[in-house]
């Protein structure tokens, strides 16, 4: 008998693990992907509350806006679990999904009610986007899209993203608000309240420890601060942040969106009874075949490029992407996320889309698509678990994407600003990106500027006509209301 022993089930299990993701080739490690796959989930988690209230009352439509709340919440996290974990498995690429915010409150705030269009029939607006954009990938043309893009323009979109959702994090944080000037320091100037404090304690506890080189510095960072703010809370009982007095009585000082700490069961049933809320055809009579193609048009554009500037953004960071700045799988990536569109307006929550929020994990770590298997797990326990998940107050995980931006913004050097040709349509789509809080419109903004550089400088037959196009799209995406003046469309 043999005397070398048999490796035990969970060394075999680990093996496996690491060739189906190319872990150790990735040069990344099983605990690596695990503490990646929870910063990403705590960073993105917001959406399991901001998503009910912002799609909440356009569903009840005059009803019980708790029943729809919870119809929604419990929707978000399935769905955003489910896509994740496909994310992960299919595309091995550490990209989570869940409801894509702007989208959502365009469908809550300019859709419904138009016409009499229902939260069906927006929802069917938004399967109709997903199955155009799955046509596109399986086509190849917005892979073909992708890669026509030029490599200085790819850097500034990981570059713009960096500034844009670390700008998400200090105002979600209320560290910057709009004020007397756009936006100002604070209230009025100055940095007020406890909720600030503990985001503050977050972003230095975090850079202390990145500094210092401690694995799990962002985890640990979200763990503590969400400590001391339920301790906070337990005995200062600050409340809900409140700026608008139609709401109740103002609390400029409170928690920004969800108030730490647990009243009652940890565990809540979820009501699914709002996934299948859609109606594919419910807007044509009621809009019109003009104004429901200028909808799905802007959807699809949305939809269509922040993808391509997340992923972009997540493969520099993580150095991911071969030599010419391509992810790999791409196709296997824009297909799923593709089907995020479909799956969240058939879910009645939404288009759900790739997060930018997932550099948090990549920054902890992450490499592969186990990260993902690991964000869409706690999803999908957080379909029972609402009441723990809500404890993480927004001022707990923002500090995570301060610093991650801050990782992304270290790319800026690989752009030749001494060149202008280059550097201009880099720089407007870097700067667009914050100004306008929006990816898309930086990209479209970069598109646009660099078509008309490269005009300018004699140089209009070296653009491919992949980036003509896109520009002569973004062009309209602009100018949709006035388009839609014109045409007489309300």
């Amino acid at each position: 008998m043999s005397s070398q022993s048999h490796p035990s089930t969970a060394s075999t299990s680990i093996s496996a693990l690491d060739r189906f993701f190319h872990i150790s080739e990735r040069g990344s490690t099983l605990g690596r992907e695990l503490r990646g796959g929870v910063v990403t989930f705590f960073t993105m988690s917001y959406i399991l509350v901001l998503n009910p209230l912002i799609l909440g009352t356009a569903l009840a439509g005059g009803g019980d806006l708790d029943v729809a709340k919870a119809q929604i919440a419990a929707g978000t996290a399935l769905i955003a679990g489910v896509m994740t974990i496909l994310m992960g498995v299919a595309a091995n690429y550490p990209l989570a999904m869940a409801a894509g915010l702007g989208i959502n409150a365009m469908v809550a705030y300019t859709i419904v009610g138009t016409k009499g269009v229902t939260f069906a029939d927006a929802m069917g607006l938004i399967v109709i986007e997903g199955v155009i954009i799955l046509v596109l990938v399986l086509t190849g043309f917005r892979e073909a899209v992708f890669r026509a893009v030029p490599p200085h323009l790819r850097t500034a979109i990981s570059v713009g993203i960096g500034l844009f959702i670390a700008l998400i994090g200090l105002v979600d944080a209320k560290v910057v608000r709009a004020g007397g000037t756009p936006l100002e320091l604070g209230l009025g100037g100055s940095l007020q309240g406890w909720p600030v404090l503990v985001f503050l304690l977050g972003l230095f506890l975090t850079i202390v420890l990145y500094i210092r080189k401690v694995r799990g510095a962002i985890l640990i960072g979200i763990i503590t601060s969400t400590v001391v703010s339920v301790v906070i809370e337990s005995i200062a009982h600050l409340g809900a942040y409140n700026d608008n007095p139609e709401f109740g009585e103002l609390n400029p000082t409170g928690w920004a969106l969800s108030v730490p700490g647990l009243s009652g069961s940890p565990v809540a049933m979820p009501d699914l009874s709002g996934l299948g809320h859609f109606s594919l055809l419910g807007s044509w009579n009621k809009l019109g075949a003009v104004s429901v193609i200028l909808l799905v048009f802007s959807l699809m554009l949305a939809d269509f490029f922040d993808t391509m500037g997340t992923m972009v953004a997540i493969g520099a960071e993580g150095g991911l992407l071969d030599d010419k700045g391509n992810p790999p799988r791409t196709r296997e990536i824009l297909v799923v996320d593709s089907l995020g569109a479909i799956a969240g307006g058939a879910g009645g929550v939404s288009s759900n889309t790739s997060y930018v929020e997932s550099a948090a994990g990549v920054g902890e770590g992450a490499r592969t698509g186990l990260a993902n298997v690991v964000t869409g797990g706690l999803f999908l326990l957080s379909v029972f678990l609402a009441p723990v998940v809500s404890m993480v107050p927004y001022e707990a995980a923002t500090p995570a994407l301060v610093i991650v931006g801050f990782l992304m913004m270290m790319q800026v050097t690989e752009i030749d600003w001494k060149s202008p040709d280059l550097a201009i349509p880099a720089f407007v789509t870097i700067i667009m990106m914050p100004f306008s809080y929006s990816i898309t419109n930086g990209i479209g903004a970069g598109f646009i500027t660099y078509v008309v550089v490269q005009v300018a400088r004699g140089r209009a037959k070296t653009v491919h006509p992949l980036m003509w196009l896109t520009a002569a799209l973004f062009v309209v995406y602009f100018t949709l209301t006035p388009i839609k003046a014109i045409l007489g469309i309300s």
